[in-house]
């Protein structure tokens, strides 16, 4: 397999670890905050599986900034996402941020009712690359 489609499938594995938890109902806080934990390790598994995608599939080289923003400008660029997911890609990768650096309960709970949303945008990423790998 090669690395790129080996990525990909990676993020998928970490993909469907979030959507076997119940997102966007009341839950309490220990499947919150397991759900919140697997939306990070997930974006980070989409966002670097994209970058490599750039790489090889796009002859373009976003590795520095190493950043996830980065990742979805390019894809919106490209045409991979549209303007309104490129938007939502920006607020997802911000909600990201705002939880690996400090732990806030109202913060959790406003991002936990996101991330139906957040799933379903780094499904359809994951989707898109590998029809274009």
């Amino acid at each position: 397999m090669d690395r790129l489609a080996q990525r990909i499938s990676i993020a998928h594995r970490a993909l469907e670890t979030l959507a076997e938890l119940p997102l966007g109902s009341s839950a309490d806080t220990v499947i919150r905050d397991a759900a919140i934990q697997r939306f990070e390790y997930t974006l980070e598994a989409v966002w670097k599986a994209a970058q490599l995608y750039f790489r090889e599939c796009e002859g373009i080289d976003l590795a520095s900034p190493k950043s996830p923003k980065g990742v979805v400008r390019a894809c919106y660029e490209v045409g991979i996402l549209t303007e309104a997911e490129g938007r939502w890609g920006m607020q997802m990768v911000d909600d990201r941020n705002s939880t690996a650096h400090t732990y806030n309960e109202e913060l959790a709970k406003a991002i936990f009712s996101r991330l139906p949303e957040h799933l379903a945008l780094m499904r359809r990423l994951l989707e898109a690359l590998g029809r274009n790998a």
